[in-house]
């Protein structure tokens, strides 16, 4: 199955920046691990994978903004599974938003 890795958050923090990748398009992760660190204009946010996957498709580049609900890459079960052309209508991958 391949899922959409979202902006999550609240209300309050609805503009976030992509600081860095930490896991690279076709490497596995595991639940603990951290993929990537978004800064608000307050903190910075840790997103670690809470479900096994490989991260397929890196969707926003490290210094962009994104809005809450925008999609950041795209996940799957599998290394190899067919991946869809948009991310639009993709399940939403299970990560973890952590204040770092």
């Amino acid at each position: 199955m391949t899922y959409a890795l979202v902006v999550g958050g609240t209300k309050e923090a609805v503009d976030v920046r992509l600081l860095e990748w930490h896991v690279q398009p076709g490497v596995g992760v595991t639940p603990g691990d951290l993929i990537v660190e978004l800064e608000t204009h307050k903190v910075i946010v840790e997103v670690r994978a809470q479900q096994n996957g490989f991260l397929r498709r890196i969707v926003c580049k490290a210094g962009e903004w994104r809005k809450l609900g925008d999609v950041l890459a795209i996940f799957s079960d599998e290394p190899d599974s067919a991946l869809p052309e948009s991310a639009e209508g993709l399940p939403i991958w299970d990560a973890r938003f952590y204040v770092a």
